[in-house]
């Protein structure tokens, strides 16, 4: 149960919450992973093929760089965050004083995700490898709304048997997580400040366009805040395409 909590809470706190959630059984035990769909497909500008470490070469209506018949054995589910709260996040984590802990000082807007998302769920539907009329598609502010009722309904779609411990985390758990996010140092670290997860007692705030861009070129400047601002812009469709399939309780 313990791996099984560990992934689910902590990309709660990651900086662009977005991502796949995959689970497989591997030796009788079912393994949760979280990765970035991103990383499914060829860098841009790159020909679609299998990576070397896993076979190489061409395979047909496969435009990732995973074997078709490796990614079947998987249980995909998909995690989204509004590009306005993940983008910001995310540059903040590519500058001081943050870039000196993450060892980011770059922002490629590229990174984001979200067309790489799209992508692969639209590729997954039309292969079969998820059932469009039972996607698992959950949103970060529903999470952090409602945290229990949303894993409920996580465990439910998933075959999983919620736990109330599913929301809370031991000092071992924290042990174990800060060995495996030391490579994403500065990512992670709201997560190990905290034991469990509790849903937030006021509604997140939507600003106006106008007051987003004021916030950020206060935090940030002039010139980050036109990058943030054409970045978020650039992914509020993949977002809304992707939340018409998200998971409500």
């Amino acid at each position: 149960m313990g791996e099984f909590r560990l992934a689910v809470t902590q990309p709660i706190f990651e900086h662009n919450f977005l991502g796949l959630m995959l689970t497989i059984v591997i030796q009788g035990k079912r393994v949760f992973i979280k990765d970035m769909a991103y990383y499914l497909f060829p860098a841009p500008g790159e020909k679609a093929q299998i990576a070397a470490s896993l076979g190489g070469g061409e395979e047909p209506n496969n435009p990732t760089v995973i074997p078709f018949d490796m990614l079947k054995q998987f249980h995909f589910t998909f995690l989204i965050r509004h590009p306005r709260r993940s983008v910001p996040s995310y540059w903040r984590c590519c500058i001081p004083p943050l870039r000196e802990v993450s060892g980011f000082d770059y922002f490629l807007p590229s990174e984001m995700g979200y067309e790489e998302l799209v992508k692969f769920l639209d590729w997954a539907i039309e292969r079969g490898l998820v059932d469009k009329d039972r996607l698992t598609v959950v949103d970060a502010d529903d999470l952090l709304d409602n945290p229990e009722a949303m894993i409920r309904k996580y465990c439910e779609r998933t075959g999983l048997v919620f736990d109330p411990s599913m929301l809370k985390w031991n000092d071992a758990d924290q042990e174990h997580a800060k060995k495996l996010f030391a490579k994403w140092n500065g990512f992670h670290d709201d997560a190990l400040s905290n034991r469990e997860l509790k849903g937030r007692t006021h509604a997140q705030k939507t600003l106006t366009v106008e007051a987003e861009n004021q916030d950020w070129e206060a935090k940030y400047g002039k010139e980050a805040q036109k990058i943030i601002r054409e970045t978020v812009d650039a992914n509020i469709p993949f977002y809304e395409y992707l939340k018409q399939y998200c998971i409500k309780v």
